[in-house]
C-alpha cells in the first residue's frame, strides 16, 4: 500500500486541539456527560449496560444497534447496516475495498481529506469543486463531464464539511439518477444530517438508490465522538459482505460498551438532535453579530445545514497568518483554508472553518475581538 500523506487536519489538531483554550472550529455538536446519556436509557438499554460482558462483539455490529440505525432510514433494514469504528474506518475500508487500480473516482471538493487521499492511493481521481461564487452549489453537469468509462464511484459529502452547503433537492435527485444510470457507486457522507434548523433534510442516498452507500456516525450531529461508532447503510448485500471481510483486517468488531451507549443514544435521538439543533440556533446570532462588527475583515454566511461553515478572511496578512497568530497569542483555535487544500481542484485560500455546535462561544469570541482590536 502506498504511504498516505499526513492528515493535515489531524496533524493540526494534534498540536492545538487539547492545548488551545478556546475551540471555535469544532466539527461536532456539544457532547454530554455519561450520566446524562445513561439517564436517557430505556429499561432495555439500562439492563444491557448494567449486565454487559466485555467480550468480542459481532463484526457487523450489535443486532439491536443495527435495527435502531436502520430505523433512521426509510428503505433500509438491519441487514443493510454495517458498523465501524467511527466514520474514518468506514471511509478507509470502502475506498480500499471497492476501488481497483484500474478504476476512476470523482470526488467533491473541498472535503474531509480522507475522501480524497484514500481513493488517490488506489486509483485515478478527478475533483469537482463546490465554488464560493456559486454559493457552494452542487454542479451535477460538472460531475457528468468528469465521468469516464471506468468511473467506479462518485464521492460526496452533504451537509458539506467545511462549507455547510447542501444541494437543491432537484440537483440531489439528478446526481443519484446519474450514478444509477451509469452503474456508478454513489458514496454519500451524511455525518451532519440531523442538524437542520429550518430546511428539511435531504433524502439519504441509500433510500434513493439500491447501490448507494450512506455514511453516518455518532460523532457529529449526535455529539458523541468518543463512542467511535459509525456505519454504512447499503442495500447491496454483496457490497456489505466485502466490507465485512475487510473489517476483519482492521478493528474486527466494535467496542461493546460503545455499542450499547450508541443504542441508548439512538433510541433517544429526537431528544439529542433537538438539543443540538437548539445549541446551533442559539449560537448562530452570536456569530452573526461578531462577524458584523468587522465587515472589513470577514464575510460570513451561515451554513445551509450542519454545524460548520467556511467564512472568508479579508485581512491583508492572510488567513494562514491570522489563524496561526490567533491560536499562538490568544489561544483561539480555527482551521485555516490550507487544511482543506486539494490535489484535485483549486480550493479557496482565504477561508477558515468555524464550528457552531459547541455551547457558550461568547467568551472565545470576546478574546478574539480583543486580539483583533489590539492588532489594530
Amino acid at each position: 500500500m502506498p504511504t498516505l500523506p499526513d492528515f493535515r487536519l489531524e496533524t493540526y489538531f494534534a498540536r492545538w486541539e487539547f492545548s488551545a483554550r478556546y475551540h471555535l472550529t469544532a466539527s461536532d455538536a456539544q457532547t454530554l456527560p455519561m450520566s446524562e446519556l445513561l439517564a436517557l436509557a430505556d429499561d432495555d438499554g439500562r439492563e444491557r449496560w448494567e449486565t454487559l460482558a466485555l467480550g468480542y462483539t459481532e463484526t457487523r455490529g450489535l443486532p439491536a444497534l443495527r435495527a435502531e440505525i436502520a430505523a433512521t432510514y426509510s428503505d433500509a433494514g438491519p441487514e443493510d447496516i454495517l458498523c465501524f469504528a467511527g466514520a474514518e474506518e468506514a471511509i478507509y475500508l470502502a475506498m480500499r475495498t471497492l476501488l481497483e487500480p484500474s478504476d476512476h473516482v470523482v470526488v467533491l471538493t473541498p472535503n474531509y481529506q480522507a475522501a480524497e487521499t484514500i481513493p488517490l492511493s488506489v486509483c485515478e481521481a478527478t475533483g469537482v469543486a463546490l465554488r464560493p461564487e456559486d454559493d457552494w452549489a452542487l454542479d451535477v453537469d460538472a460531475i457528468e463531464r468528469a465521468l469516464r468509462p471506468n468511473t467506479r464511484m462518485v464521492s460526496v459529502n452533504f451537509p458539506n464539511n467545511p462549507t455547510g452547503a447542501v444541494p437543491s433537492l432537484d440537483s440531489w435527485h439528478r446526481l443519484v439518477q446519474l450514478c444509477d444510470e451509469r452503474g456508478i457507486t454513489l458514496f454519500s457522507d451524511e455525518v451532519y444530517r440531523g442538524l437542520e434548523l429550518e430546511l428539511p433534510s435531504l433524502p439519504q442516498a441509500t433510500d434513493l438508490s439500491g447501490t448507494a452507500l450512506s455514511l453516518n456516525v455518532m460523532s457529529k450531529a449526535y455529539g458523541l465522538p468518543g463512542l467511535r461508532i459509525g456505519w454504512i447503510a447499503c442495500r447491496d448485500r454483496a457490497v456489505l459482505d466485502k466490507l465485512e471481510r475487510a473489517k476483519h483486517y482492521t478493528t474486527i468488531c466494535n467496542s461493546a460498551p460503545s455499542e450499547v451507549l450508541a443504542l441508548i443514544a439512538l433510541r433517544a435521538r429526537e431528544h439529542l438532535l433537538d438539543r443540538n439543533r437548539r445549541i446551533v440556533a442559539e449560537n448562530l446570532p452570536v456569530f452573526v453579530r461578531f462577524f458584523a462588527r468587522y465587515p472589513e475583515l470577514f464575510e460570513f454566511t451561515p451554513p445551509d445545514r450542519g454545524c460548520v461553515c467556511f467564512p472568508r478572511y479579508l485581512g491583508a496578512d492572510g488567513v494562514e497568518a491570522m489563524c496561526a497568530e490567533l491560536v499562538e497569542q490568544a489561544g483561539v483555535l480555527l482551521l485555516p483554508s490550507s487544511i482543506y487544500g486539494s490535489a484535485l481542484t483549486e480550493t479557496p485560500t482565504d477561508r477558515f472553518r468555524v464550528g457552531l455546535g459547541r455551547r457558550d462561544p461568547a467568551e472565545a469570541l470576546d478574546v478574539w475581538a480583543t486580539w483583533l482590536e489590539k492588532r489594530g
